[in-house]
Formats: structure tokens, C-alpha cells, sequence
């Protein structure tokens, strides 16, 4: 009957995948934040052990987040087109 998508599906894709971009710069913005966090306390002469407890509970944390979420939307985006 309908030739492809609607443009309610196209317009509901966009969004997913403009969604899953916004969460992959954003967890990165934060991963670089932290690494900058630990090479200024470095450059500084500082002694760095704040900045690494935080990254060391805080990096993966977020990678892991990101990972999940890449997961849904990526399953959303492939195998979400039958409702």
C-alpha cells in the first residue's frame, strides 16, 4: 500500500538518531572534561588523587551509559520499524 516510511516515522527516525548523537557528544564533552580535569592538576604540580578517584568510578560509569544507550537506539532504529 504505502511506498516507504511516513513522514511521521521519518521525522520519529531523525529524532532517535539525533538523540543517540546529543548522548555520544555529551558523554564524550565529559570524559575529555575529566582527562583535562587530570593534565591541568599534572601541569600544576597538584597532587591529581581527586581527579583520578573521580575518573576512575566516573569514566566507566559513563562509557557504560553510553553503551546502553547506543544499544537501545540502535535496536529502535533497526528492528523498530514494525509497531
Amino acid at each position: 500500500m504505502s511506498d516507504g516510511p511516513s513522514e511521521f516515522d521519518r521525522r520519529v527516525r531523525a529524532l532517535q538518531w539525533t538523540i543517540a548523537a546529543l548522548a555520544v557528544v555529551f558523554i564524550g564533552g565529559i570524559v575529555t572534561w575529566i582527562m583535562h580535569l587530570i593534565r591541568t592538576a599534572w601541569r600544576l604540580g597538584d597532587v591529581p588523587s581527586a581527579s583520578i578517584g573521580i575518573s576512575i568510578v566516573a569514566i566507566p560509569v559513563f562509557l557504560v551509559l553510553l553503551g546502553v544507550i547506543i544499544s537501545v537506539f540502535w535496536g529502535l532504529l533497526r528492528e523498530g520499524g514494525s509497531r
